[in-house]
């Protein structure tokens, strides 16, 4: 289950959209986590369902519809991934990673990667917005594990900045509230009161189950890495009530509209910038 993604498996992926959409030469690419689905809802353009493209499959969890939409922002191509698959759902890496390497194949340098997160630094309230300017990877393995095809990046990528310093500012003059640090757990638990205390003393600001696997691949292939956490509870420990799926989605929708206006605007900004 911790193979690298097969490149007969990359090959037939980037066939199938070759033959559905011919003339793709997408710029950016755009993963959207727990309860960012609307977020892109007045965007317009053709979509793909997950299982129609080799190695993807079905999401497993409720708030990510599984469809890959291909829309134009300002002249710019830009693949929306609408939902993501998690290592928590058992199937190994690649339906996990395999967008990162195929929006690589076709051309894309930039990936602005979401998600929903427990907010465990004080400032970071229930809807705020947290650009991560780093992370810390306690999924307890690795998505470049395995045989290295030097096709798909270098064997031992640097880290130093996997989230690219221009792409943190443009997400914070677009509208998000503050930066920080996101580690990312295997769930499909959440984290207990204890690790909390203990991912705080790491100098974790906030927790999920995500993101952290596409940003060491994206960047093991050189591409420009943004990510964007909405803060949909307090961390265990911190929260006064127990914590749920449910809420996640419910506080998303909450803050949707500050969702959007700030996905749109960094997009904007960044269509400008490859004029």
């Amino acid at each position: 289950m911790n193979t690298q993604v097969n490149q007969l498996t990359l090959d037939s992926a980037v066939e199938s959209i070759q033959k559905k959409w011919s003339d793709s030469k997408p710029k950016c690419g755009l993963i959207l986590g727990s309860g960012w689905g609307e977020a892109v809802a007045d965007f317009d353009g053709q979509k793909i369902p997950y299982d129609h493209i080799p190695g993807f499959g079905k999401t497993g969890v409720m708030g990510h519809a599984g469809k890959l939409l291909s829309s134009t922002i300002n002249g710019m191509e830009v693949f929306i991934f609408q939902g993501r698959r998690h290592w928590y759902e058992g199937e190994g890496w690649t339906p996990v990673i395999l967008p990162i390497y195929l929006l690589h194949a076709l051309g894309a340098d930039t990936i602005l990667l979401t998600n929903a997160a427990g907010g465990i630094r004080e400032d970071l309230s229930p809807g705020s917005l947290m650009a991560i300017g780093d992370h810390i990877n306690m999924l307890g393995s690795n998505p470049l594990i395995g045989p290295h095809n030097p096709r798909l990046g270098t064997r031992f990528p640097d880290q130093s900045d996997v989230y690219h310093p221009t792409l943190l500012e443009n997400l914070l003059k677009a509208g998000a509230d503050t930066s920080g640090t996101y580690i990312a757990t295997s769930g499909p638990t959440f984290e207990t009161p204890a690790e909390i205390k203990q991912y705080r003393s790491m100098g974790a600001d906030a927790v999920g189950m995500s993101t952290v696997p596409e940003a060491i691949v994206a960047n093991a292939l050189g591409m420009r890495v943004a990510g964007l956490s909405c803060i949909c509870n307090w961390a265990a420990g911190i929260s006064p009530t127990k914590l749920t799926h449910e809420d996640v989605n419910k506080v998303a929708a909450e803050a949707m509209p500050r969702m959007k206006h700030t996905i749109t605007a960094f997009l904007g900004e960044l269509a400008d910038e490859s004029e």
